[in-house]
């Protein structure tokens, strides 16, 4: 599913306008990255969180000139889904296969 599809989905759902639920679906989504971006974390009951996950310094291996080189600290953003929503996913969901070649 594409941004375009939860757009055209909420407008035939609610009967709103599409450029008006695009805008709106834009705004949530940049005060989100713009929380994250603060550092905060964004938590939506029911749903699950966005959060900032920050790494550690660490060592690391470049092989194909065989150094090491060393990771600095950094963030990264993640998603954590709430409880409810993971036992909904685990119930009814269905996942696409991936084909595997031989």
């Amino acid at each position: 599913m594409t941004k375009a599809d939860i757009i055209r989905d909420i407008a035939e759902k609610t009967g709103v306008e599409k450029l008006a639920v695009q805008a709106s679906v834009e705004a949530f989504m940049k005060s989100i990255k713009s929380a994250m971006e603060n550092g905060q974390n964004v938590y939506l009951r029911g749903f699950g969180s966005f959060i900032v996950k920050r790494r550690a310094e660490k060592t690391g291996r470049n092989i194909s000139k065989n150094t090491t080189i060393i990771i600095p600290a950094h963030c990264i953003p993640a998603f954590k889904p709430a409880k409810t929503f993971t036992e909904i996913i685990k119930k009814n969901g269905k996942a696409k296969e991936k084909k595997v070649k031989k």
